[in-house]
């Protein structure tokens, strides 16, 4: 059976500083949800906890705590919408959650690909190579973490946030062992892979880089999860297409979703 698109578990609200249209608010989310038939919804605004030292400027003023004004997130008979977070890894590969925060969200995503922060997530200066390495390094600090994998999704893994427009070069110096290790060791812990790249009208060419990391992932036994990652009420419209064309250029099936969606 074709993987359902029944779930969204990357959206942000305006409590996200790169959200600040007041018009994406919990209900403006919900009724997206609602429109297109979705069962579940993750609100996930960039966060990073005060109780772990280190955030960024940036990241100091989304606290766990201004996450928390969110709630109660707005519910239906027809969508279960769930409180998590996007959660941050430095420079150092520390994630800025607790263990306590941890236990609380409903769902956990972290952006292991964020190297557009120079001096907090990278120092700035690293090359395509450097940074395929580091694409490399974060991927596994973050399978070392110890999180519960179960509610933990990897975010946007090929977004070209890696280095602004030129992020398939470094996708192209990432070792094809190398993908199979780590999604192997993925696979093996249960860690969720966000679907979450511009599959609509993709080139020929990007095509051939970006979806490497994806069939390789499905090949080693990874499952997956959408995650529109919308900012902006325009988001949220042209979510479908891009969903519907993921799930048909990587021919998924309902065996390829994440446990969490089957509960």
């Amino acid at each position: 059976m074709r993987f359902v698109i029944d779930h969204d578990l990357h959206i942000h609200s305006n409590l996200s500083l790169c959200a600040p249209d007041p018009a994406q608010t919990p209900e403006a989310i919900l009724k997206y949800g609602e429109a297109n038939g979705l069962k579940t919804l993750c609100l996930t605004n960039h966060m990073w906890d005060p109780a772990v030292p280190g955030a960024s400027e940036w990241y100091a003023a989304q606290s766990y705590e201004r996450s928390r004004t969110a709630l109660p997130l707005p519910q239906s008979d027809k969508v279960r919408f769930l409180f998590g977070a996007e959660a941050e890894m430095d420079k150092n590969f520390v994630i800025g959650l607790s263990p306590k925060t941890v236990e609380e969200l409903e769902f956990i995503i972290v952006p292991t690909t964020h190297m557009h922060m120079d001096g907090f997530t990278v120092e700035g200066n690293e090359d395509a190579e450097a940074r395929a390495q580091l694409w490399i390094k974060r991927f596994d600090a973050l399978l070392d973490a110890p999180l519960p994998f179960e509610k933990v999704g990897l975010a946007h893994m090929t977004c070209s946030l890696i280095w602004r427009n030129r992020y398939l070069e470094v996708l192209q110096k990432i070792p094809l062992s190398e993908y199979h290790r780590l999604f192997e060791r993925a696979a093996k812990a249960g860690l969720g892979i966000e679907l979450n790249f511009p599959a609509y009208h993709m080139s020929q060419s990007t095509a051939e880089i970006e979806l490497v990391p994806y069939r390789i992932a499905r090949e080693e036994g990874c499952k997956f999860y959408l995650g529109g990652d919308a900012h902006v009420p325009a988001s949220l419209a042209d979510r479908m297409i891009h969903f519907n064309a993921m799930i048909d250029i990587l021919g998924l099936t309902e065996d390829d979703k994440i446990p969490f969606l089957q509960n």
